[in-house]
């Protein structure tokens, strides 16, 4: 069985092809610009060389034919025909509370995802769009929805409601949801692994950290809480985004600066995060460089980014009442070592003890703790595409 897995940006499409009785990636690629002048096709055959195509695109429809068109071609694509994807996974970013797993994708779905439009409107869009030009290009094959909020839902009130007016969440659904869904389902099943422990007995604490960052704390095979809330800027610091800020801050400054709401979301989106702070960058490579060449601001910067993680490595230790594990993953957590080693240091109290020589290594699979640490800290490449992939063929079977 092959499942074709597809993450549709506003002007991107990634795409990967697996060979599900090995799990095997056959292909992966990325169309970039899609409906912008200097459209770029990126394909990547597993054991072929790598093949580039500048072709504008006007929409996805017209981008996903072109993926369709190079994974059947006779030189580099991978499969004869079409008739041999025997199901379509797409991301999605917002499921809203209506689902709490993957889900075949039909008219009430589409719905769904079209309904929540209003708090996720960079994502949830282009999700569509990818889903209904797949839908179009292949109508016989069933398509799976696995949704980024979906592996959160199994937090409690007392966890996911913010102390607003309860009508705020009856009418208008206002709540904490979590994103990073699939990522934090992959390590943590992958750390139970490695603990030798049934996930459904640990307690884990899931470190997602890139460009966009969150946490999660997970027990007894349930999500209890996590950082990211209503939308993806609450939380952690991250490379543009803010995370968690006083709120009248938000009508303070719009009053200062002059800013509408689409201008204050794009200050508090955009602008603020590593990149506000250090005057830097958003990428966090630039701004250890600078605070290792004297920068003050950019090692200012890099102590609020770990002060916060550390923050909620207690509050969660706190709430799972004891911790098995700490798991870094995504691009800074799995290749920044010197990140992973700051974060951890200093909370021997908590148990938590790293050993800095096995902790010299970028986007391995690895324990990393000290031999007498309590906590055991993991590092773990991420894979979504994979959840994505067997969900899909688990709901396509």
């Amino acid at each position: 069985m092959k499942v074709l897995v597809v993450n549709a940006g506003s002007s991107s499409i990634k795409y990967q092809v697996f060979n599900m009785e090995d799990e095997s990636v056959l292909a992966k690629g990325l169309v970039d610009r899609v409906g912008i002048p200097g459209t770029t096709l990126e394909h990547k055959p597993i054991g072929k060389d790598e093949v580039i195509i500048k072709k504008d695109l006007p929409d996805h429809t017209a981008g996903m034919k072109l993926v369709l068109e190079v994974l059947t071609n006779s030189e580099y694509g991978v499969i004869k025909n079409m008739d041999e994807i025997s199901a379509v996974g797409h991301r999605v970013v917002h499921g809203g509370e209506s689902f709490a797993e993957s889900v075949v994708i039909d008219d009430k779905v589409k719905k769904v995802i079209r309904d929540c439009f209003d708090i996720a409107p960079l994502h949830n869009p282009p999700n569509l769009m990818g889903i209904e030009a797949c839908q179009e290009l292949m109508p016989n094959v069933p398509h799976v929805a696995v949704f980024d909020t979906a592996f959160h839902q199994t937090m409690k009130p007392e966890n996911y409601l913010y102390a607003l007016p309860y009508d705020a969440y009856e009418k208008f659904k206002v709540r904490r949801y979590g994103f990073h869904g699939t990522s934090h389902f992959y390590v943590a099943h992958r750390a139970a692994e490695m603990l030798g422990k049934a996930y459904e007995d640990c307690k884990i604490i899931t470190c997602h950290l890139g460009n966009g960052g969150s946490m999660a704390a997970i027990k007894d095979g349930q999500v209890i809480d996590t950082t990211m809330g209503f939308t993806p800027l609450e939380g952690l610091v991250m490379g543009t985004r803010s995370g968690d800020i006083d709120p009248a801050i938000v009508w303070f400054l719009m009053d200062k600066l002059g800013m509408n709401t689409s201008e204050a979301n794009n200050y508090f989106n955009k602008k603020s995060g590593m990149l506000g702070l250090s005057g830097v960058s958003n990428d966090l490579r630039d701004v250890l460089e600078a605070a290792n060449s004297g920068n003050e601001r950019a090692k200012i910067a890099l102590q609020v980014y770990y002060n916060k993680v550390k923050g909620y490595i207690g509050n969660y230790i706190a709430k799972l009442n004891g911790c098995d594990c700490i798991i870094f993953t995504a691009g800074v957590g799995e290749n920044g070592y010197d990140v992973r080693e700051a974060i951890c240091s200093d909370m021997d109290y908590l148990g938590i003890k790293m050993d800095v020589e096995k902790n010299k290594v970028r986007g391995k699979e690895v324990d990393v703790s000290a031999a007498d640490s309590k906590v055991r800290i993991f590092v773990v490449p991420t894979n979504e595409e994979l959840v994505i992939a067997r969900d899909t063929k688990r709901l396509a079977n």
